[in-house]
């Protein structure tokens, strides 16, 4: 088989027919059947059936290798490694700075999840919380979420005056 054309279009339509199948009902056989279906060829064939089980096969192992990326992870997510996140000094995942001085970062304190919205100060080159400021309970932070649209409103008719 050296149609390069001929595998590319049983390359594609294995593909698609395994992405859209049932990995746990599935086999190599199937597939060959529909594929051959679809594209107007006997699969069974030995030189289709060896490329078809080869195209399985690496579709297989990148699914094998992406499910192993994705546990890693969230593996890094748990244990808040997550590349993109920063952390302050303090250890506590800094969500956005509002200004130079002032953050809003999420922080475990005696158990409890706390979303801190503070100002910082510079102290032997780090950066530490100062006392003003506000620390909300997930259900502060809920109750405060959902009010946001009549705060909005309220700054908008006031800026309107």
């Amino acid at each position: 088989m050296d149609d390069t054309e001929t595998k590319q279009r049983i390359e594609e339509t294995v593909r698609r027919i395994l992405q859209e199948s049932d990995m746990d009902e599935v086999t190599e056989s199937k597939i060959r059947k529909q594929a051959s279906e679809q594209l107007g060829l006997n699969l069974s064939q030995p030189h289709f059936k060896a490329f078809v089980k080869q195209v399985v096969g690496a579709f297989l192992q990148e699914k094998l290798q992406e499910q192993e990326e994705n546990d890693e992870k969230e593996d890094e997510e748990e244990q808040g490694v997550s590349k993109g996140r920063e952390y302050d000094d303090e250890g506590d995942l800094i969500i956005c700075k509002l200004s130079e001085k002032r953050r809003v970062t999420i922080q475990d304190f005696r158990g409890k999840t706390l979303v801190s919205i503070r100002e910082y100060y510079k102290k032997d080159g780090k950066d530490l919380p100062t006392s003003k400021g506000i620390s909300l309970t997930e259900e502060q932070w809920s109750a405060f979420k959902k009010n946001l649209p009549a705060i909005e409103k309220a700054i908008n008719k006031m800026e309107s005056r």
